[in-house]
């Protein structure tokens, strides 16, 4: 699925680079956007990637040429259950928490 011409390149970023990174933005890994550790732009990827590494996407853009995006990875299940194991409650409260972390990163 990674090689789809759909799918910009996506790599797993050094250590060191992601300090570089976040030294220049003046960021945090938590204020990076997320990316699933099961998205299936990255599940190909090598090293395998896994939660809090940061994945770089080169896009191509017809007016800048070649853009940069950063994702961090975050676990892909709630409370370490699958999605089938879920209670409502549960998805809720996951549904909560995603819109309060949407409203900080839109302030």
């Amino acid at each position: 699925m990674a090689s789809h011409i759909l799918i910009p390149k996506h790599e797993v970023m050094a250590d060191n680079e992601v300090e570089e990174l976040l030294k220049k933005y003046n960021v945090t890994k938590d204020k990076l956007p997320k990316i699933y550790e099961f998205d299936a732009a990255i599940s190909e990827l090598k090293p395998e990637p896994k939660p809090g590494d940061v994945i770089k996407i080169s896009r191509k853009s017809p007016t800048a040429g070649s853009t940069f995006y950063y994702r961090v990875v975050v676990l892909g299940t709630i409370l370490g259950k699958g999605a089938s194991e879920r209670t409502e409650e549960e998805i809720a409260e996951y549904a909560e928490d995603v819109e309060e972390e949407e409203e900080e990163i839109n302030e």
